[in-house]
């Protein structure tokens, strides 16, 4: 493999090599549960971590190895750890640097998942759970005690479109000599790369943009090879996330055109944001390409592009936010993001729901938002499927829209 390839080029032949056995062009997908080893020495090696091998899919697979080590290349990591889902990439990394009597600091504005993760799960590990004040400019460093393990954050977040600046965490994490972690689905390696910025392990949710068709499940971990080998050996075996081998064949397939469509999806979420900004019916539209976002000017300096998730609230509050997800045609309401399809949700009736009101606030939800995943159809086609939808809103219920 050559390292001076470019990233289009990475997505298609980085971490595979034809074998010499089949010389199969396209990666193969092993569906096995199990590896048979030569004699017993060899067996208690690699089971022992003392000789690479395939031991059993539930620890390492072949197919799962190959998406593992695009996806280092392709984010600047030196190893990765292929989940069944973006959740239980979260996990991993709780369980593997904190216990019992420790501290996590967190940003806030976390996927619905993540966020109840931290807040219900964590604490019954014994694990405390600090939510920094992302208004306070030293919220990071005042968060931080000697009981934190990690640093733990996602940006752009889910689903208010916050930007974190993420070389700023980075120096006080190294400052205290802990890890940060980030959450990096939105934006794909594509479109930012935490760790050149400092970060030092990456999540992913691969069933977002990284699949980008709503087919295939997963998530991943990538870091320095030694954490990602102790978290394979001890954490990931012994509780058992695995990936389908199935799904990460679909995934490198997916890989492939990564660049294609992120292009294709920021350039109509551009155009929809600009629109969504006109309109009359809709309060407050936040996408980091608008010069109105609060964090524009660091969303290009530690981003390529701005992406393709909007939110925004629509005038008349929960009623109306609900009323315009329900009259979308040609958008979908799924509880899903990253799709070649256009994609809407109603965070505070769905994805955070089991959130209190005051926590939902926290978290950035107020009751009219919706989560738009800007698709990569015509974005003319998008945009009348959202002035219609926003019409029927009056339609639905003058007594709550006021224009």
């Amino acid at each position: 493999m050559n390292k001076n390839w470019h990233f289009d080029t990475q997505c298609i032949h980085a971490g595979y090599q034809p074998d010499p056995e089949t010389q199969s062009r396209q990666v193969p997908l092993y569906m096995t549960s199990s590896f048979t080893f030569a004699n017993t020495d060899e067996a208690a090696a690699v089971f022992n971590a003392e000789q690479e091998g395939y031991v059993y899919t539930r620890v390492n697979n072949p197919t799962n190895e190959v998406f593992e080590k695009r996806m280092a290349v392709l984010e600047g990591a030196e190893a990765g750890l292929v989940t069944s889902t973006g959740l239980s990439a979260v996990l991993l990394v709780l369980i593997s640097l904190a216990q019992a009597g420790d501290e996590v600091v967190l940003s806030p504005r976390l996927y619905g998942g993540a966020y109840r993760q931290f807040w219900y799960h964590a604490p019954r590990m014994g694990i405390k759970p600090v939510w920094v004040d992302l208004d306070d400019p030293d919220g990071w460093e005042k968060a931080v005690t000697p009981k934190t393990r990690f640093i733990y954050l996602e940006t752009p977040g889910n689903p208010t479109i916050n930007i974190i600046d993420i070389a700023h965490v980075a120096q006080v994490a190294k400052k205290h000599g802990i890890p940060l972690v980030v959450d990096n689905t939105f934006c794909t390696p594509y479109l930012q790369r935490p760790i050149e910025l400092g970060a030092d392990i990456i999540i992913h949710s691969t069933t977002k943009y990284i699949a980008g068709n709503s087919t295939a499940m997963g998530g991943i971990v990538l870091g320095k090879k030694d954490y990602i080998d102790q978290v394979r050996i001890e954490d990931y075996r012994n509780t058992g996330p695995t990936a389908s081998p199935f799904n990460s064949w679909l995934l490198l397939l997916s890989l492939e055109t990564l660049p294609l469509r992120m292009d294709k999806h920021c350039s109509n979420a551009r155009a929809i944001a600009d629109y969504l900004e006109q309109h009359p019916l809709v309060d407050k539209v936040i996408y980091p390409g608008l010069a109105s976002h609060p964090q524009h000017e660091l969303a290009r300096k530690q981003m390529r592009d701005f992406g393709a998730m909007i939110a925004f609230e629509v005038k008349g509050g929960m009623p109306a936010g609900k009323a315009f997800i329900d009259s979308l045609q040609l958008c979908s309401q799924v509880a899903n993001l990253g799709d070649a399809r256009t994609l809407a949700i109603h965070p505070a009736s769905t994805t955070h729901q089991p959130l209190t009101p005051e926590q939902q606030l926290e978290a950035g939800i107020s009751p009219g938002l919706v989560r738009f995943s800007v698709g990569i159809e015509n974005p003319a086609d998008i945009i009348a499927d959202i002035d219609q939808a926003l019409q029927a809103t009056v339609q639905a219920g003058s007594s709550f829209v006021k224009q």
